[in-house]
């Protein structure tokens, strides 16, 4: 059985320091597990007045549930926003109405923490950040104090996101790193189907129109029901009501043990592609939240963390950009962001993705501008206490690029792009591109390869396109090979399992093993966050190389044939190892087993295998 989230009720009453202690500790002994860990997120419910997502005045809006944790050895203060959350269990009963908020916290040290909470109400308080506005609201026990114990002492460890901490960006290296451990972080995943949270169990889930645009995805005939992932749901993963939720969850347990660890999915696309994905009431309502959907969905985010998988959450695609305020950050933009940074920042890895080829193109002409992309940014990075990694998804040709992206250009708040391309054959030269110039603006941009092109095509499923050669030579490696933190696959429009209507993610099993070997290499075998794009020292201008100039080479080429390097003046001995990209396995050696410098030099010829014949040449420094 997945552990829950530890949950400290509120106690009724407290009248001392040590009462009050020892009721926090009998309600984390009764629950799933008994302690709090470091990284591992805990739930505090309160119990306030009695109202319903319906009510004048609207929870959503007049009331704000704040709350200050305080570290006592270290002293330091992180306030953290709770949400309305009817009974309090609305996930299993559905309820729209009730007296609790809730508020989760995700621990990133071990000690003693202290906590004081305040129910505040007021017009327009929910996107207030003065914590003196408004009147108090009662609260049952406001303060209260709990333990929490090192990472490397909890007995349930699910994934390395509490075991090694919060994913960030590290700004030297344009990369994912963890903030326990400072271990690096390379991604992989699904980019489809975009509108995966359309889900049939979901409560208040449904298509407000089937209208779609010309040669675009189609949606399923009916929602998202993921029938061929009931067999990977195993006894024991969670479910809601009476045992909803099984399709969903099998599909990312199968996602999970393929290797990959990202997944992708608009939470609003209200008059986009699907029509079928909001966190709202309805898709008419910006003010007034689903409580029983979003525990719903949190349920199924809580299980993708607990298997390894990265929550990559689009707020937008290009056709509501303008939907909330006119694409200012305005109150209903605001009320957006603070609702989904209260139910789900706490996760520790999260990405934030400001929205779907965001900004102005011939066909999207209506987008948001440069300052209000900013604007967006930093508003979200600010509202989140937990400073989760805010990226953009961009437009897919390059000339769009060079128009829109200069401006954001050495804006902290943006820790990076979503890339798109249109053509394969551009993904390696665009992503180094794009990482140096947001080097020379002094702020280096993390670069994942999230949606590949052409639109209609994306990946084919295995039956129509085996082997995949051209997407892991051009897009799976050349974007690692340039500095890229990661890939996710995008299925096009027109294909078998589309970027709307895909139901079973084994229909790309191949490109999921192959995106895996890749990952699992670099993890394994080179220390990446240190190498810089030096394709200046393969004389074929098909290889791609990777270097740490002294220490290691890493070379690509399609062939293998007549592989060379040039090493320059450096005269080190390295050792010369082969990896095949398409199958995966072990290093093996070719004709020659080392190489010294300096000049250019021959890698010796490829050993033999079946396959495409494109080959990973790894040079390591000898001792």
């Amino acid at each position: 059985m997945l552990p829950s989230m530890p949950l400290i009720r509120s106690p009724r009453r407290a009248s001392s320091a040590v009462a009050l202690f020892a009721l926090l500790v009998c309600a984390l002994s009764q629950a799933a597990d008994s302690a709090s860990f470091q990284w591992q997120p805990i739930t505090l419910r309160f119990e306030g007045p009695q109202t319903s997502e319906t009510a004048e005045p609207n929870p959503f809006t007049s009331t704000r549930l704040l709350a200050t944790f305080t570290h006592q050895r270290t002293g330091r203060d992180l306030t953290v926003r709770g949400f309305y959350a009817a009974d309090g269990n609305a996930a299993h009963t559905s309820a729209e109405m009730g007296n609790v908020w809730l508020l989760h916290f995700t621990p990133d040290l071990p000690g003693r923490w202290t906590y004081n909470a305040s129910l505040r109400t007021g017009p327009l308080i929910a996107i207030s950040d003065d914590p003196e506005e408004g009147s108090p609201l009662a609260l049952d026990s406001p303060s209260g104090a709990f333990d929490v114990l090192p990472a490397s002492e909890n007995p349930h460890h699910l994934s390395d996101f509490t075991r090694y901490g919060r994913l960030t960006v590290e700004r030297e290296t344009g990369y994912f790193q963890h903030r326990g451990n400072h271990r690096y972080f390379l991604k992989g995943g699904a980019d489809s189907p975009e509108n995966f949270l359309a889900y049939v169990d979901f409560d208040g889930t449904y298509r407000h129109s089937d209208e779609h645009r010309e040669g675009e995805s189609q949606p399923t005939a009916s929602l998202h029901r993921y029938q061929p992932h009931l067999q990977d749901w195993q006894a024991g993963d969670p479910t809601w009501k009476d045992g909803n939720g099984k399709g969903i969850i099998g599909a990312l347990n199968y996602l999970a043990s393929t290797g990959m660890n990202a997944v992708y999915m608009l939470t609003m696309n209200i008059g986009g592609d699907g029509k079928d994905v909001w966190p709202y009431l309805d898709h008419q309502t910006f003010d007034r939240f689903d409580c029983s959907k979003l525990a719903q969905w949190e349920i199924v985010f809580r299980h993708a963390q607990s298997k390894g998988i990265l929550l990559h959450l689009v707020t937008q695609e290009t056709e509501n950009e303008r939907l909330l305020d006119d694409g200012e950050t305005g109150t209903y933009r605001k009320l957006y962001y603070k609702e989904l940074v209260s139910r789900f920042a706490h996760h520790n890895a999260v990405v934030w993705n400001l929205g779907e080829e965001n900004g102005p193109a011939d066909f999207s002409p209506h987008g948001q501008t440069s300052a209000q992309q900013l604007a967006m940014a930093s508003y979200l990075k600010a509202a989140d206490p937990y400073r989760n990694p805010v990226v953009i998804h961009t437009h897919a040709h390059h000339s769009v690029k060079d128009e829109l992206l200069p401006p954001l250009l050495g804006f902290q708040p943006l820790d990076g792009l979503s890339f798109q391309v249109d053509d394969p054959l551009q993904v390696h030269s665009e992503t180094i591109k794009w990482i140096q110039r947001s080097r020379e603006a002094g702020h280096r941009w993390l670069i994942s390869m999230d949606e590949i092109g052409p639109w209609q095509v994306g990946v084919p499923a295995d039956v129509d396109d085996p082997g995949h050669d051209t997407l892991r030579r051009h897009v799976l490696w050349g974007s690692l090979m340039a500095g890229a933190a990661g890939v996710e696959w995008y299925f096009g429009a027109h294909q078998k399992g589309n970027d709307l209507d895909t139901e079973d993610w084994r229909s790309r099993a191949e490109m999921w093993r192959q995106t895996d070997h890749a990952l699992e290499f670099f993890r394994e075998h080179v220390p990446f966050w240190n190498m810089e794009p030096a394709d200046h020292l393969t004389p074929d201008p098909h290889d791609y190389c990777l270097a740490l100039v002294g220490e290691t080479y890493l070379v690509y080429t399609p062939t293998g044939d007549n592989a060379t390097i040039e090493l320059g003046d450096d005269a080190n001995a390295y050792r010369i190892d082969w990896y095949d990209p398409e199958n995966g396995g072990s290093l093996t050696q070719g004709s020659l087993t080392e190489v010294s410098g300096p000049g250019l030099r021959s890698l010796g010829e490829k050993p033999h295998r079946k396959g495409a014949g494109d080959w990973v040449i790894l040079l390591r420094k000898q001792p």
